[in-house]
């Protein structure tokens, strides 16, 4: 009989799996000396004169020393990764994965040319991205805060930004870069398509050779309809979504444990190599 842990590693949708996996398995690297900290980091002269291609990946992969933060940070985006990919994305895995390339570019293209928004490391970013499209696609949820405190979804990036802010006393740049980032995502794919001057198109549309990357390899399950119009799209599976979202309204509140250990983990992320290397040692 599988034990717990197994059940839920092997209930977590295939694209959230295979990203916690190898999150957790690069911290793991680190913590056995296989790998430093300092081979992993946002270093953009190694990887245009030192041809380190791999830095643009292991960047998003690396959370920091296994610790307890760890542990909650890899819980956390388990759970919103997880409720895009089984939600919005359900059956749509060209689709998601597309967004987290998109999502991954735009951070570090904002990083690159925004000096006060550059980080060595981008997975709580980009963690931070999918909690703002998740709360921006689920107005209907009610979300509480110490059981004293009710707010709607849409409001959780700004209550998680808030108690960053109030925790560490200084403007928490990696959750404000995941939000700008996931509203460029939410606007041009959910909110654009809407206005009668973008006749319909999707800016963002997902591209035909990601497509075929994924879609061919997944087994054939039947006929797939293919999303033409966006804003019908969205209608419907926002009304098949509330009713499910509004009976699971007790799973998606938001404890203090989730936000400290978020903001804990998004601390220690974002920290400098050194710091990070230290840490680990």
């Amino acid at each position: 009989m599988p034990s717990p842990i197994e059940t839920w590693y092997t209930d977590i949708p295939p694209i959230t799996r295979i990203y916690i996996t190898a999150s957790c398995l690069t911290s793991l690297a680190v913590q056995l000396g296989f790998v430093h900290p300092l081979q992993l980091w946002l270093n953009y002269d190694r990887i245009i004169h030192g041809y380190q291609w791999w830095r643009l990946v292991t960047n998003f992969l690396y959370f920091g020393p296994l610790s307890i933060d760890f542990l909650f940070h890899m819980f956390f985006l388990a759970r919103y990764s997880r409720m895009m990919e089984e939600g919005f994305f359900r059956n749509k895995p060209a689709d998601y994965v597309w967004l987290l390339f998109f999502s991954a570019s735009t951070l570090i293209i904002c990083s690159t040319v925004l000096p006060f928004a550059y980080m060595p490391f981008l997975g709580s970013p980009l963690a931070f991205t999918m909690v703002y499209i998740w709360a921006r696609r689920n107005p209907y949820v009610r979300l509480n805060f110490l059981g004293l405190v009710v707010f709607s979804a849409p409001h959780l990036p700004w209550v998680l930004l808030a108690f960053s802010l109030l925790l560490s006393g200084q403007l928490p740049m990696g959750d404000l870069l995941g939000i700008g980032v996931g509203h460029i995502y939410y606007f041009f794919e959910d909110i654009w398509p809407r206005d009668p001057a973008s006749g319909g198109r999707r800016l963002l549309e997902t591209p035909r050779i990601v497509r075929w990357l994924i879609d061919s390899n997944r087994p054939d399950d039947g006929i797939e309809i293919q999303n033409e119009n966006h804003e019908s799209d969205i209608e419907d599976e926002e009304g098949e979504n509330h009713d499910d979202e509004t009976r699971r309204e007790e799973e998606q509140e938001v404890s203090v444990n989730d936000i400290t250990s978020t903001n804990m983990a998004t601390e220690a992320s974002s920290s400098s190599p050194s710091s990070s290397s230290s840490s680990s040692g």
